[in-house]
């Protein structure tokens, strides 16, 4: 037996000697949507999408101007949510590369300190089925109803990693009821609650209720152009007019909308809202063939901030009893150290890439002791038949199906590596660095330069000046800073956080 598999079942009998539950201890809430920008909120002054139930949470609650998701895409950021840690330290690189046994998440905290840990919808960071190492309850969770990828309406969904089966409805309706019911449990049995719930809206292909389409019924004589999507009849690429995929794009955000409107009247109603933290962002920006170019630049898959910004937003009358705006920049990454210290509990003993965020919660200002980093980890450069698989290929190998056909499969398999010694190459790939108001891009050219960057972010939101001729020790100290963050991660890489 190897040693992450081991340590995946060994996990699960160590938390079963957890702390007892403090009845004391909030319900804790974590939503996350697929694919949803900063923008494309009523709050954020789009044009066009209905968000009513996140305007009043941004209205009643503690709004996030800048909140990052650690990676422009999905796998990535959701790792990081997990583990307070960027991807690349545990080799989650992009979609479809799982993360490792040895992880140390959300569900593990919250586990020793009595908590009941419960995971829905969305997974990607590695296979869902009981048999896999980095599955749910593996890592952490006591139970799940999941997918290993994005799925729309009438989804099927693996509870507890058992044979998949098919739901019949909307999407977040369903996953929102799962978590009621859930809660109901929890409840009952005296046991505070953690759920995390990553909804598969509004992940292309997108597909929308009647009600909800008929909300945005003029956008596609607006938007004629075509772009490319996935059939939800044939699972293939095909071209549609711009419009009648903002259509169901926004109808799919209005009813993950009203479906968090649902939970929210679930927890007033049952007394249990002053008590809870719920929380709610994306896990990257919005997808190219929706992005309208506004107001930041760039989108999924890119480093620009238009690929990282997204919303965020938490409510918790007991702690927050008065609306909050906070300016500071806050990432995925955050999220564990911040339940650690809300449940008293220690930070685990490996590099962290997240800070704090209760000071918030008191409306003081937040301190980063490093700047603010991301890499999209260049995979180009690896052979995988030259690697060997962190975790047996069988085990990533996914079970719930879903739309979109890759390598004419319709469900998704992972992989991640135990990585060579570290050489040059593995400090490419399209990175980025905040500190303050500045903000470093880096690049590599196909002639292998590297394309610099520097942009102030108070005066230059959208990143269309380039003020690194005019200011090069800014660039050169950036440089250094991001540097020696890429030598901490590629550490971490190699295994070297994990006990022997």
């Amino acid at each position: 037996m190897t040693a992450p598999v081991l340590c995946a079942l060994l996990f699960p009998l160590l938390l079963t000697a957890s702390l007892p539950a403090n009845p004391s201890q909030p319900n804790l809430i974590l939503m996350m949507a697929d694919d949803h920008g900063w923008e494309e909120t009523g709050f954020n002054g789009h044009p066009h999408v209905k968000t009513p139930v996140l305007d009043e949470m941004a209205t009643t609650g503690l709004k996030f101007e800048r909140f990052y998701a650690a990676h422009p895409s999905c796998s990535p950021t959701r790792a990081s949510f997990l583990t307070g840690r960027h991807p690349n330290r545990m080799g989650t690189f992009a979609p479809g590369w799982s993360f490792r046994p040895e992880e140390f998440t959300i569900a593990h905290l919250l586990s020793q300190a009595g908590y009941h840990c419960v995971h829905l919808g969305k997974w990607h960071v590695g296979a869902v089925k009981k048999e896999s190492p980095v599955c749910p309850g593996a890592m952490g969770f006591h139970e799940w109803l999941s997918h290993d990828n994005f799925f729309e309406l009438n989804p099927t969904l693996s509870r507890n990693g058992s044979t998949p089966e098919r739901f019949q409805g909307e999407s977040s309706a369903i996953l929102i009821r799962e978590s009621i019911e859930a809660l109901k449990r929890a409840r009952d049995a005296g046991q505070p609650c953690l759920q995390v719930i990553w909804f598969g809206s509004p992940h292309e292909p997108y597909s929308g209720l009647p009600e909800d389409l008929a909300l945005y019924h003029d956008l596609p004589a607006r938007y004629p152009e075509p772009v490319k999507v996935t059939s939800n009849e044939t699972g293939a690429t095909v071209q549609r007019p711009r419009g009648q995929i903002l259509r169901e794009r926004y109808a799919e955000i209005t009813a993950l909308d009203r479906a968090i409107g649902t939970l929210r009247s679930f927890l007033a109603e049952s007394g249990l809202r002053q008590n809870t933290l719920l929380f709610y962002c994306g896990d990257n920006g919005t997808s190219p063939e929706s992005a309208l170019g506004f107001p930041h630049r760039g989108a999924k898959g890119e480093v620009y901030e238009g690929g990282t910004l997204v919303p965020g937003l938490i409510e918790w009358p007991a702690r927050i009893p008065r609306p909050l705006q906070v300016r500071d920049r806050v990432c995925t990454t955050d999220l564990l150290p911040t339940l650690a210290a809300i449940i008293g509990q220690p930070l685990p003993s490996r590099p962290l890439d997240g800070i704090d965020l209760t000071p918030a919660f008191r409306g003081e200002t937040l301190q980063r002791r490093t700047p603010l980093a991301f890499w999209e980890f260049d995979t180009a450069h690896l052979n995988p038949e030259k690697l060997l698989p962190y975790i047996d290929p069988t085990l990533q190998q996914g079970t719930t199906p879903l739309v979109k056909r890759m390598r004419g499969k319709v469900t998704r398999d992972f992989v991640n590596f135990r990585h060579p010694p570290i050489s040059a190459a593995d400090f490419r790939g399209p990175r980025s660095v905040i500190e303050e108001d500045s903000k470093l891009v880096l690049h590599e050219r196909k002639d292998g330069s590297v394309n610099v960057e520097l942009f102030d972010l108070k005066t230059d939101p959208a990143e269309q000046t380039n003020l690194a001729e005019q200011q090069p020790q800014r660039v050169e100290d950036l440089q250094r800073k991001l540097r020696s963050w890429q030598d901490s991660v590629l550490r971490s890489l190699t295994g070297a956080d994990y006990p022997n």
